[in-house]
């Protein structure tokens, strides 16, 4: 018989099977299953104390929005935030993500549109909340972490350890459900963020178990219990994006551990490494070039133990194939594996690299569930079709965005009785049914009539040597409408002439995709995720071009 999963029920079953296996490790804490499980029920308990909770039943898109109070995190990578997410849905509350990156405007901006009920934060952040608090009048509960930073408790706020020391460690009504909310802000390229809404067990087998797909929770205890070489994980981007927070639940729900970083408020390779080979660490994820090209460095100033590690997972920007091949042949052990997917479409392809088949990037072999819509959104395209299209999901879905009707309408069509995400990625399927990914259309360039594809273009030019990382946006042309710029970080001491650098993307992209100018920075500015600022490029190119 099939069982609703619920992610706070889920987690109370797995803690119950393997109680004394650790959850999460940080910063020499080891948290057992047991211990995480205790924690995370005072969490819920102390949100339901407060009246937090959800008031009614929902039935219906109309009604969804209504249901549950919603906890914003506002914290570093830590025990604490993964706590705080499954707290939260044990006191049947809908956590979100906040982006800690934010100034006073974009964040009352998100409280605002998000109607947080209550704010879990680092100490670090107690001054910018203090500036906004006072139009935070929704907000019911503040609960502060401490961290190194010195700064006291804001007025009125509980700390963290003290609140849950002093909660109920009772365990979660009967109450818990599969219709329960999952939110995940998305910022995207370009706007304000958006509030995508998720049924917990839409998300559960959207994003949260791999391949695997348990109908019940006692299957998902058999299979904990019986996992002779429990997965160690270690999810180095910030918990604040997706792909972060969905590998530890994955690797949480194979009865795995999340292993965190020391250094989580920036990029430390050696932290990194140094964690893998002194918590023997088997799945690394990592996001992209931007993360893969210092961990690639590092490799070669210091020697390390991986001998643990055999995954190397890369989700939420591209990692070409050129950075793959400089691991392998670092690391010929490991299999590289590529995830694509969205905050509104879960996974949706995925692609394995390793020694004995040669690195590539922008292929991928669909999930279940996944295909490719026309461009008019009225038909699915055929293997071998040479037709570009849009990434599609059916059934598994989101419910939409919180509080835009609109916006939802035209993500999530319907199409024959049959509702999908379509959340802005082109791309084709090749007559082998393979998908060839081309980019997200937010950042594509129209340059004399034809549609180029930012990602493709970034991608080509990296596999020139000398190029350490590139943006590339469209900037005015009186000639072409919009022109095709790269915006470049150089390696040190490296001087290559743009002729140069064009011939080494040319083997890999036609001659019109080609960078019509070059712009050459210090370094590229990218998010906390490892995802593309086009919004600092598209500025920071027109202004170096005097546009």
């Amino acid at each position: 018989m099939t069982s609703p999963m619920n992610l706070g029920r889920i987690h109370e079953a797995i803690a119950d099977a393997i109680p004394d296996r650790d959850c999460i490790v940080f910063r020499g804490r080891r948290f057992s299953w047991r211990e995480v499980q205790d924690r995370t029920r005072r969490f819920g308990n102390l949100l339901r104390s407060h009246g937090l909770g959800a008031h009614q039943d929902r039935g219906g898109l109309e009604n969804w929005e209504s249901g549950q109070d919603h906890v914003a995190i506002y914290a570093l990578n830590g025990n604490e935030y993964l706590e705080a997410m499954v707290g939260s849905f044990k006191g049947r509350c809908a956590p979100f993500n906040v982006n800690y990156r934010y100034v006073e405007e974009e964040l009352l901006y998100l409280f605002d549109n998000s109607d947080a009920k209550a704010v879990v934060y680092h100490a670090r952040f107690a001054p910018v909340l203090e500036k906004i608090r006072d139009q935070l009048v929704q907000v019911k509960l503040w609960l502060q972490i401490a961290d190194d930073s010195g700064n006291a408790l804001l007025p009125g706020a509980l700390d963290y350890e003290a609140a849950l020391a002093a909660a109920s460690p009772a365990p979660p009504p009967d109450d818990l459900s599969a219709d329960d909310l999952y939110i995940l802000y998305t910022g995207g390229t370009t706007g304000m963020p958006k509030g995508v809404l998720w049924r917990q067990e839409d998300i559960f087998y959207g994003a949260l178990t791999a391949n695997w797909k348990p109908e019940s929770l006692e299957e998902i205890q058999e299979r904990v219990k019986n996992a002779k070489r429990p997965i160690r994980a270690l999810p180095s981007p910030p918990f604040m994006h997706g792909a972060a927070h969905w590998v530890a639940f994955n690797m949480w729900h194979i009865g795995g551990t999340v292993v965190i970083n020391e250094h989580v408020d920036h990029l430390d390779p050696d932290d990194i490494w140094s964690t893998v080979e002194r918590e023997k660490v088997g799945v690394l994820l990592i996001v992209g070039d931007a993360f893969g090209r210092p961990l690639i460095d590092q490799l070669d100033k210091k020697e390390y133990d991986l001998s643990s590690l055999f995954q190397l997972s890369s989700g939420g920007a591209i990692l070409t194939a050129a950075l793959k091949a400089e691991f392998l042949e670092r690391l010929p052990h490991i299999r590289i594996m590529d995830a694509l997917g969205s905050s509104e479409s879960g996974s949706q392809a995925s692609h394995a690299s390793t020694s004995e088949a040669k690195a590539s990037s922008g292929s991928f072999e669909l999930a279940p569930g996944s295909l490719v819509l026309n461009e008019a959104l009225d038909a699915r395209l055929e293997p071998g079709s040479a037709e570009t299209g849009w990434l599609a999901r059916e059934a598994r879905v989101p419910l939409g965005y919180y509080k835009d009707a609109d916006k939802t309408a035209r993500t999530f069509p319907t199409l024959d009785g049959v509702r999908y995400s379509v959340p802005g990625d082109r791309a084709r399927i090749a007559a082998d049914g393979s998908l060839e990914l081309l980019g997200r259309d937010s950042v594509t360039i129209n340059s004399g009539g034809e549609k180029i594809f930012a990602e493709e273009v970034e991608q080509a030019l990296k596999h020139h040597p000398a190029i350490y990382d590139a943006v590339v946006v469209g900037t005015p042309s009186e000639r072409w409408g919009s022109q095709v710029t790269a915006i470049v970080q150089l390696r040190e001491g490296a001087k290559p002439g743009e002729d140069a650098m064009k011939d080494v993307a040319r083997e890999h992209i036609a001659a019109y995709k080609l960078p019509k100018a070059f712009v050459y920075v210090d370094k590229i500015t990218r998010a906390p995720s490892g995802k593309a600022d086009y919004r600092w490029a598209k500025e920071t190119a027109t202004r170096a071009l005097g546009l």
